[in-house]
């Protein structure tokens, strides 16, 4: 059985990873229900499709290195001037020149978190610092050993909601820690790569008051929501000084020709899309919080498109994932999470029929005492 510390499916840090299962389990790469990855269940919306396939004959040509049109759209629809946006190829793209761009020696992040946060600040020559979640807070971390990181540290990553945990800070919190980075001089960035499957009236975002706090940075992502994460398409906004210096770091082209294209139909969308992935997260979301804990896994009531739970004893998250995969169905391992234990894992939020078989597959492995759980 394998080692907790091995990860079965997350060799290259992250879910997703379809290749690997198959190689893992002796299925095809389609043959799986991937629930280690958080992507949106409805796909991409209808007009990107169309897009896509009308554009094919762009691919002769270079992209727009400034990425003009989308940020014009981008720039409309968040009532900011695009001298504020930096287009990335992805999020993880956008904290990569934030870190080459600032060059922050020491970084901080709050456990357990994104892993890119880490790998990308070590990866650049920075040192880390951290704090950890409290269980009994949904894994927030307190407030003040936030402002704490914030004053030993050059630069501050907190996701906003928090990747594995789904959870938010209030606004409040976020405007003291914003204000706490300015006093410090500390650059603060909020990762908010998940807050469009929050309802808009619910989202703890700084975005219309960001003027206000010039070390604030927010970073989003268009691959999760819009369901094209092989199109790589993300975004910071930030005072413009901090999109200059992001830019002198990026390669030329690096968001190609489809993915701008995405991005436009994306944004063009309208509102049917938006609202139909949310009515349908909140519902699926709270049927699979009901039927895990009913089969009783301890789950954190996250506000996301996924959800962290802890198994029950005997098991632990590689035995678990290991007799998961054998039925077909990919499930993220969190026990290399620094501040998880090694019975955690993450759940995707899925359409209804995906969640039945979900549930009725984990209750058919919990349920087997054949298994081996440890």
């Amino acid at each position: 059985m394998s080692d907790n510390n091995q990860p079965l499916i997350e060799v290259y840090g992250h879910g997703g990873d379809v290749e690997t299962a198959a190689a893992a389990y002796g299925r095809a790469a389609s043959a799986f229900l991937d629930y280690s990855a958080n992507i949106n269940p409805l796909g991409p919306p209808q007009g990107v499709m169309a897009a896509l396939q009308e554009g094919m004959s762009a691919v002769i040509r270079y992209p727009d290195p400034g990425h003009r049109e989308f940020k014009r759209l981008l720039a409309e629809e968040l009532n900011t001037d695009d001298r504020r946006i930096l287009v990335g190829n992805g999020a993880a793209e956008c904290m990569a020149l934030l870190l080459l761009g600032l060059q922050p020696r020491t970084v901080g992040v709050v456990d357990p978190c994104f892993s890119e946060y880490r790998e990308l600040s070590l990866k650049f020559g920075s040192d880390i610092r951290s704090v950890c979640g409290q269980p009994e807070r949904d894994w927030r971390a307190d407030k003040a050993d936030m402002m704490e990181l914030i004053a030993c540290t050059d630069l501050v990553f907190v996701g906003q909601p928090n990747n594995p945990n789904g959870v938010q800070y209030s606004l409040e919190d976020i405007r003291e820690l914003a204000a706490c980075a300015e006093q410090e001089g500390t650059w603060l960035v909020l990762d908010e790569a998940f807050i469009d499957f929050i309802p808009p009236e619910d989202r703890q975002t700084l975005m219309p008051e960001l003027q206000d706090y010039p070390r604030t940075i927010i970073v989003r992502s268009m691959t999760k929501f819009y369901a094209i994460p092989g199109l790589r398409l993300g975004y910071t906004v930030a005072d413009p000084e901090v999109i200059r210096a992001m830019a002198g770091k990026q390669v030329t082209w690096s968001v190609n020709g489809l993915a701008l294209l995405a991005g436009e139909a994306c944004l063009g969308s309208g509102r049917e899309y938006e609202l139909d992935t949310l009515q349908l997260i909140r519902l699926e979301r709270e049927k699979l919080i009901h039927g895990l804990r009913a089969l009783g896994l301890d789950v954190t009531p996250g506000e996301a498109n996924f959800l962290l739970m802890e198994l029950p004893q005997p098991w632990n998250a590689g035995a678990f994932q290991q007799e998961m995969g054998r039925r077909g169905v990919l499930v993220r391992s969190c026990a290399m999470y620094p501040g998880l234990g090694e019975r955690h894992i993450r759940l995707a939020v899925k359409d209804a029929g995906s969640n039945d078989r979900l549930l009725a597959i984990t209750a058919e492995v919990l349920g087997n005492p054949s298994a081996d759980a440890t």
